[in-house]
């Protein structure tokens, strides 16, 4: 039957992002499953993938996991030679847990390095930093790992608070959960919120948490008749435009300054300020993704009242200006022209 001329071409499919999986001995189980479930879940307005999730082993043969059962994988370390990221899951205890590493896995890694993307998740962090790839960078792991990483690698600039840290090209993240939050913070970065924020939905988890792993650390429970701080950050975030202080919030919640900022960052990981301000700079870069908004307004509504403020936090969040944002998640065609640079 001939085409119809008038009928539009059907969309073509995207060209798959390719993520190899490292399973190293005692690779966590329930991380080793993250990257399917979440880049291999990842999907367009059409419903084709985005992402083709492969796993590898060093040799190709079975691997012991931290769950008592071996998986086994279809690819060795060949794999990651044409990947686009790398992705080392956690490990569990053995001779990685105290930096060491074979140098055929080491070598891979940082051949990899030199066209991938690489992610660690957890305790993979070990991995990378004896790999080297962690050198001079800011990275993170579990809190729990965080002074034995401190002690073997002290020329990575861990920040055991975070909940993971986007360096760019090396990436890293906390506890398994975390492991979560950093996969959709790689959709979003790749594809832009409505993709994350759907595939957070069909995955029935959070598309974004609050504060750092900070707010999961053991410690004493606040007492019983403490009033919380929840109402209090529902009531600011329908306020992010105005100019809350410490004082306001603290009024809300019916408490000292002092009590306050001391609940509320047991309660989110975060001082008041802090949370303010990540706050505002999430509510910019939906106004930005998913608006014309001209940045004048985008910086006032979100709060930080001038241009130039916001594009100061927003490079001190992700490292770009206002406009270079929007154009990477909108296009060059929706961003309204400039004569300079926001």
């Amino acid at each position: 039957m001939c085409n119809d001329p008038a009928m539009p071409a059907p969309a073509a499919a995207p060209r798959l992002h390719e993520v190899a999986v490292l399973a190293l001995d005692s690779t966590m189980a329930f991380e080793l499953g993250l990257p399917h479930a979440f880049l291999g879940g990842a999907v367009d307005a059409d419903g084709h993938p985005l992402y083709r999730v492969r796993v590898a082993s060093v040799d190709g043969g079975p691997v012991p996991t931290s769950a008592g059962y071996a998986v086994q994988p279809d690819h060795d370390l060949r794999l990651l030679e044409t990947a686009d990221t790398v992705v080392v899951p956690g490990v569990y205890g053995g001779p990685h847990m105290t930096g060491a590493l074979s140098p055929t896995v080491a070598d891979a890694l940082v051949r990899a390095a030199g066209h991938a993307r690489i992610v660690s998740i957890c305790t993979g962090a070990f991995v990378l930093a004896a790999a080297g790839l962690l050198d001079g960078r800011p990275a993170t792991t579990h809190w729990v790992h965080a002074d034995t990483f401190a002690g073997l690698f002290p020329q990575v600039q861990l920040d055991p608070d975070v909940l993971f840290v986007d360096d760019g090209d090396v990436l890293t993240s906390a506890g398994n959960a975390a492991g979560i939050d950093l996969l959709l913070h790689l959709v979003r970065r790749d594809h832009g919120s409505a993709v994350a924020n759907s595939l957070a939905r069909r995955r029935v988890v959070s598309p974004w948490r609050d504060g750092g792993q900070s707010q999961f650390i053991e410690r004493p429970l606040p007492e019983a008749d403490d009033a919380g701080t929840a109402d209090t950050r529902t009531w600011a975030l329908d306020r992010l435009g105005d100019p809350l202080t410490l004082a306001q919030l603290a009024a809300h919640a019916r408490m000292s300054v002092r009590t306050f900022t001391r609940r509320f960052r047991q309660e989110t990981g975060l001082s008041p300020q802090r949370w303010l301000t990540s706050q505002r700079v999430e509510l910019a870069r939906r106004l930005l993704e998913s608006t014309d908004t001209p940045v004048e307004r985008v910086a006032a509504e979100a709060g930080f009242g001038t241009t130039a403020s916001l594009r100061q936090h927003l490079h001190a969040a992700i490292g770009v200006a206002p406009l270079a944002y929007r154009r990477t998640f909108r296009g060059a065609a929706t961003s309204p022209a400039a004569p300079t640079p926001m």
